[in-house]
């Protein structure tokens, strides 16, 4: 096999837009990311969920009456 042809894989650091940093091991010695498990709002909990509600339920009961 030849020898010195793979990257060198080393620590890194990922650093989001909101200041957190992340310690990982890459080939790539920094990496700058928007979004991070800190402050993503699914990972937050400040996700908001948007109900279509007219469609789900004209779905719903087209297909409850069994009429297409």
């Amino acid at each position: 096999m030849k020898t010195e042809i793979h990257p060198k894989y080393e620590d890194a650091v990922v650093r989001c837009a909101c200041g957190n940093e992340i310690a990982t091991r890459s080939t790539v010695k920094e990496m700058h990311v928007n979004t991070c498990s800190s402050c993503h709002p699914f990972f937050t909990g400040s996700a908001k969920l948007i109900d279509t509600e007219g469609r789900v339920d004209r779905f719903k009961k087209r297909f409850a009456e069994g009429t297409y």
